[in-house]
C-alpha cells in the first residue's frame, strides 16, 4: 500500500460517526484538507506515510484503547499543521481541528485536543490513551536499525534549510531527553515488543553522533 492508499472509507466512517453535523466540515472537506497537508512535497517524513504507520500501530493496540475514536482522529490531525522547528506544530494542529469539528461533542473534542498535545512527548503521560498515543507515534525507534536511520534521513530533508550543526545538536539534545526517560515507551504492549530495539537504536545513534561531534548543549 502506498502512503496516499489509506482507504477514504476508514476516515469518512471515523469522521461522520463522531464529528459530523451541520456545524462540523463535512468528511470529505476534511480528508481532502489533511491529504493536502500531509501530501506535500515537503513533507519527506511528518506526511500520510506516517499517518499509515501510525494507524497500522492503532490497529494493533485498538481494543486496549478507552476512546480509540478520539485516538484515531488525533492522530489524524497531530502532524497536519507542521513547520519544521515550530514548537507550536501540535497546538496550531489542534486548533485545526476546533475549526473543523464545531457540531461535535464538547467533551470529545477536548479529549481530542489532548492527546494531538501529547505527541508533543513533553512530561510523563498520565491517561491510559495519552500513554498509547506517544508510543504509536514513536513506534519508529523501535524498528530495525536501516529502517529507522533511512526515517531520520526523511526527517533531515525537512529541516534541509537549517545548517548540520544546529540540526544534528538540537536531534542529540531530543534524543538525550527520551534516552533520560525510565522506559523508552510508557505502554506495556509497547515496551514489551519495541523497548530494547528502540534503546539499541537509542544509544547507537547517540554515539554516532558524539563521534561526529555532536553533543547535548547544557541549558
Amino acid at each position: 500500500m502506498s502512503d496516499s492508499e489509506i482507504p477514504s472509507a476508514r476516515f469518512d466512517v471515523l469522521w461522520q460517526r463522531c464529528v459530523e453535523s451541520g456545524k462540523s466540515a463535512t468528511a470529505v472537506e476534511v480528508q481532502a484538507e489533511l491529504r493536502r497537508r500531509l501530501g506535500g512535497p515537503d513533507r519527506r517524513f511528518h506526511n500520510l506515510r506516517h499517518i499509515r504507520n501510525c494507524l497500522d500501530r492503532f490497529d494493533e493496540v485498538a481494543s486496549l484503547l478507552s476512546d480509540r475514536d478520539a485516538v484515531e482522529v488525533a492522530l489524524w490531525f497531530h502532524d497536519a499543521v507542521y513547520e519544521p522547528g515550530d514548537p507550536e506544530n501540535e497546538r496550531h494542529s489542534a486548533r485545526l481541528f476546533l475549526a473543523l469539528s464545531n457540531g461535535a461533542n464538547p467533551v470529545f473534542r477536548r479529549r481530542v485536543c489532548g492527546l494531538v498535545m501529547a505527541t508533543r512527548h513533553q512530561g510523563q503521560a498520565h491517561s491510559n490513551d495519552r500513554r498509547f498515543i506517544e508510543d504509536i507515534d514513536l513506534a519508529g525507534f523501535g524498528s530495525p536499525w536501516e529502517d529507522f536511520m533511512r526515517e531520520g534521513d526523511f526527517l533531515r530533508e525537512e529541516f534541509a534549510a537549517q545548517p548540520d550543526q544546529k540540526y544534528y545538536t538540537g536531534q542529540v539534545c531530543f534524543l538525550a531527553g527520551l534516552k533520560r526517560r525510565p522506559w523508552f515507551f510508557q505502554s506495556e504492549y509497547f515496551r514489551g515488543r519495541y523497548e530494547a530495539q528502540a534503546q539499541e537504536n537509542l544509544d547507537r545513534l547517540l554515539a554516532l553522533r558524539a563521534q561526529q561531534g555532536y553533543r547535548a548543549t547544557k541549558s
